[in-house]
């Protein structure tokens, strides 16, 4: 007996592959990768380490599906809505379930795991939510969830005996602390953390990649270029990041391309990097803001990338006000 296990190397999902797996099925996790997805652990690795470790230590396979285009659709356009940033819970959810299922066949398993406890997440853990998922996944009896088995309906590999469900919980709500009492008593460490990682809950990101779609600027290039530095919209069409720190500022060099336009101080200070479609006006405002960041009065090198170079002179920074006015 084959079971898939969606593992993010989180708290949830690492006890419901365990609970299954000491049952005797032949599990094999499969982790979901995203743009958005930056959960660290407490040794502040990304999710897909914190998944291949749980794996380890747990002693099941890993499989790794990274979404990028059809997810990027999915959150410009969500059929069920969006939680308290833009994200798309629900309409996420069954992406990645449908992506199971095709595994799930690949190989010939017969359910698939799942780590939800219900009433944990306001959006896409309730009833209705859970309803939804299987239905619009086409998986309907097919989810074993481990932790919260026991307060919902009989699965089919529960009313069939292919798992045991008496071995399984009754855990409801936001509270983690069952949860991490079964870590001890599993003895399982270094899990990423319980709350989960996906950017598009935070309220500024939100903001950030709201602006990238309304801007017709959304995509899998850009989103991660822009998760980098202050975030600031010239216009609608021209977007400013500036670095924060030295190891920003050569991430934001490692990344740029042909028609970005590069602030670069002739003393020491932060990088900036505008993209889009720009005007002369841009341009100026942007080494504005770059020198706004400069500790000293310093002439802006400008390079349009590929061969395109000027340099700006300010007697005066740009003020505090007008700095918030582009600032998102």
């Amino acid at each position: 007996m084959k079971a898939i296990s969606l593992l993010s190397g989180g708290l949830d999902s690492t006890l419901a592959t365990k609970i299954v797996k000491d049952q005797g099925i032949d599990v094999i996790a499969l982790n979901f990768k995203s743009p958005f997805c930056m959960c660290d652990g407490r040794k502040r690795e990304n999710c897909k380490s914190m998944a291949f470790e749980m794996a380890r230590q747990l002693g099941v396979p890993l499989k790794t599906i990274y979404l990028g285009d059809e997810y990027l659709e999915i959150v410009k356009n969500p059929k069920y809505g969006y939680g308290s940033g833009i994200n798309p819970c629900i309409d996420c959810r069954i992406l990645k379930y449908k992506k199971a299922k095709e595994f799930m066949k690949e190989i010939g398993a017969s359910f698939i795991i799942s780590g939800e406890v219900l009433g944990q997440r306001p959006m896409s853990q309730h009833k209705k939510a859970l309803e939804i998922i299987e239905k619009e996944s086409d998986l309907q009896g097919l989810i074993v969830r481990p932790l919260c088995a026991k307060v919902l309906p009989e699965s089919l590999p529960e009313k069939n005996m292919w798992v045991d469900r008496e071995k399984f919980y009754a855990i409801t709500g936001r509270s983690r602390k069952k949860q991490l009492k079964l870590t001890k008593d599993f003895k399982i460490i270094e899990y990423a953390c319980p709350s989960g990682g996906c950017l598009l809950t935070d309220k500024y990101y939100s903001l950030k990649m709201k602006d990238l779609i309304d801007s017709d600027m959304f995509n899998l290039e850009n989103i991660k270029f822009f998760n980098y530095g202050r975030y600031f919209k010239i216009s609608n069409k021209f977007k400013l990041i500036v670095g924060r720190n030295e190891i920003e500022n050569n991430i934001i060099k490692s990344l740029i391309k042909n028609g970005d336009v590069i602030y670069m101080p002739d003393k020491k200070g932060p990088i900036a990097v505008g993209r889009g479609v720009f005007d002369k006006n841009d341009i100026y405002v942007g080494a504005q803001i770059c020198l706004y960041y400069c500790k000293f009065e310093t002439a802006i090198k400008v390079k349009i990338l590929p061969d395109l170079e000027m340099n700006i002179l300010f007697n005066e920074k740009i003020d505090q006000n007008k700095v918030k006015l582009y600032f998102l």
